[in-house]
């Protein structure tokens, strides 16, 4: 019985239990995301513009914007248990 209740005890405390990202996965995530996406971006707008400020401007203005958007969307499909 005492077994029992460790196991069960030590069982709920695991990691492997849990199917919630923590917010700070959910960040660094985006951030990757992000550095990923912003270059890609400057590279589209420098093809299309001509002009290295150019895409280096769009390229931040965009990496702001789409970090937040980002880590938002994951938050909300962190919580949609469908799939999991």
């Amino acid at each position: 019985m005492i077994i029992d209740w460790i196991y069960k005890t030590l069982k709920d405390k695991s990691p492997s239990n849990k199917r919630v990202d923590r917010h700070s996965r959910s960040l660094l995530k985006a951030l990757s995301w992000r550095i990923i996406g912003t270059m890609d971006t400057i590279l589209i707008a420098w093809i299309i513009s001509g002009e290295v400020i150019i895409a280096f401007s769009i390229g931040t203005f965009e990496l702001a914007t789409k970090t937040i958007l980002y880590y938002f969307h994951e938050r909300l499909w962190n919580r949609i248990k469908w799939g999991k």
